[in-house]
């Protein structure tokens, strides 16, 4: 069975199968920080909705981080390990991409997880 939340215009913004959820790419909302303070802001948001659909960070199978500035990684990275308990790390691409629809937009993340009842 497939379950969609978060109806946008183009997309969903979580399609759920078989107890796995596929989130789509989120960003911060202030992109007038830098990439520690973004990554914060985007973790937080994806907290908001794993926790919604019936997940958490700690059932994070699989993320892609999109970076449009790969000097920016290292800070990403303490961000993104101040987030995450180091014993539920999910398998992880970080890419760097040209542009994020805005210069001052520096990540984005997508998730792949698992729903904590699966």
């Amino acid at each position: 069975m497939i379950t969609r939340h978060r109806k946008h215009r183009i997309m969903h913004g979580v399609v759920e199968h078989n107890g796995v959820l596929y989130v789509g790419g989120h960003a911060a909302t202030d992109i007038s920080v830098g990439m520690k303070e973004q990554t914060e802001q985007t973790c937080a948001k994806l907290e908001d909705v794993l926790n919604e659909c019936g997940s958490d960070k700690h059932h994070i199978l699989s993320a892609r981080i999109y970076l449009s500035d790969m000097s920016g990684k290292e800070a990403m990275n303490e961000a993104w390990l101040e987030w995450l308990d180091g014993d539920d790390l999910p398998s992880r691409a970080t890419i760097g991409v040209a542009d994020l629809g805005d210069p001052k937009r520096l990540i984005e993340i997508v998730l792949i997880a698992a729903k904590k009842d699966a």
